[in-house]
Parts: structure tokens; sequence; C-alpha cells
């Protein structure tokens, strides 16, 4: 009984999300039984174009670090903000959601040949949460019980904590700006007198990963609890 359930919430998680997600949390399995190193998926131009380990262009996006408190916060936030964005603007437009994976994993994947990052998923991580904070901008969100913000300062709050923790903040500062070029592009510039839409999902993807019809059965998760735990809870205001 108890399997099945866990069936079903599993299968209840949007296609790109569950993906995404699995692949993560199998990655760092493993890594950690030492089935594969992390110098096999961490990001290398020289390896990726030089030697054609073009796999390290997905796997340096995959892995989070070995299992501990930062690799449970990552998978915790990756989790709840690619699912929510997934059910939520993304409803019924999953191609467009795939694009928006393949747009900001590239511009990443180019500005990461500047930077010494190895390993851009938790980067990613914060894109995700840009996005949605910047499309839920009323939400009114609570971190670990001792700040009360809106939801467009969250990614600040959580480069913030990773000062606090002694962490890069190269890392937050890179999805910051990845997730407001496509915030910019996609919800800003194209509502601006004169502006158009730069991006356009290809038809190849709406072939492969839209379908019409909708599945009765699906339960998105309510928008009103978006961080989740009580270090990203939130509700509208007015509510």
């Amino acid at each position: 009984m108890a399997y099945q359930s866990l069936r079903l919430e599993y299968l209840q998680i949007p296609p790109v999300s569950r993906a995404y997600t699995t692949a993560c949390v199998l990655t760092t399995a493993a890594v950690q039984l030492e089935l594969i190193t992390p110098f096999q998926l961490y990001f290398n131009p020289e390896l990726i174009f030089k030697h054609f380990q073009i796999w390290r262009l997905i796997t340096n996006f995959l892995f989070f670090g070995p299992v501990g408190f930062n690799f449970l916060f990552n998978m915790i936030f990756l989790y709840r903000y690619c699912r929510m964005l997934e059910e939520g603007s993304f409803r019924g437009r999953t191609a467009d959601f795939v694009f928006m994976f393949l747009f900001g994993g590239f511009l990443m994947t180019i500005f990461g040949l500047f930077v010494s990052l190895v390993f851009l998923g938790q980067a990613f991580t914060i894109m995700l949460v840009y996005v949605w904070s910047r499309r839920n901008p009323y939400v009114r969100m609570n971190f670990f019980g001792l700040l009360n913000f809106q939801a467009p300062f969250l990614p600040w709050v959580l480069m913030g904590f990773s000062l606090l923790l002694g962490n890069s903040i190269i890392v937050d500062l890179l999805g910051i700006a990845v997730g407001h070029i496509y915030f910019f592009l996609e919800d800003v510039f194209p509502n601006q007198p004169g502006g158009i839409r730069i991006l356009k999902t290809p038809s190849i993807l709406k072939a492969i990963f839209d379908t019409p019809d909708e599945d009765p059965n699906y339960n998105p998760l309510p928008e009103e609890r978006p961080g989740g735990f009580a270090w990203g809870e939130g509700q509208r205001l007015g509510g």
C-alpha cells in the first residue's frame, strides 16, 4: 500500500520536474555508491570541446554535491519551484518549459566559460526560483520563521543565506542574471511599446512535448504554499 501511494505521488509530479529531479537524485546516488566520480561530471570546456566529452554539458547540472544539508536544501527548492512553475505559468505548455530549460542551460554554459564554476545545478535552481518569484510578485514569504518578505526578494535572500554559510555568491548571481534575462525577454519586452517576442519555442519541441488533453487526475501543488517547508512558506497578499 505504501509503495502504491509513493508511486502514485511520484507519477503526479509533472514530467519535466519529475525527470530533472530524478536525474539529480540518481546522479548523486551513483556518486555516493562510487559508481562514478564527480571528476567524470564537472564542467570542463577543454574536455568537452577538445576531447568530445559532450555529456559534461548535461551532467554538470545534475550533481549538487554529496548527500548532506546543502544537497537536501537544493533538492527541496529545485523540486518545489520547478514543479510550481510547470504546474503554474507553464501549465499545458511543456514545450515552452523545456525551451526555458534549454535557453537557461545554454546561457549558463556560455557564462561558465568565463567563470570558474564546475557545477551549474545550483545556479539553475536559482534561475527557476527567480522566474517563479517574478511571476508571483504578491506572494508573501517566510524564511526560517525569521524574515517576512514578498516573493521577488526570495533569490536575494537565498544569496544572503549562501553568503552566511560561507559559499560563493557567484553561483547565485549567475542564476539571478540568467533568470532575469529570460524573464525580461519572455514577460517584459514583448509587452513594451514596439516590443517583440524574441524567444519562440521551436515547433519540433511543441510536436514532441505538447499534448492537447490534460490528465483529469492531475493534482498541482497549491500556490499558496510556494516555499514548502518552514524556510519558504508563503501566502498571497490579502489571503
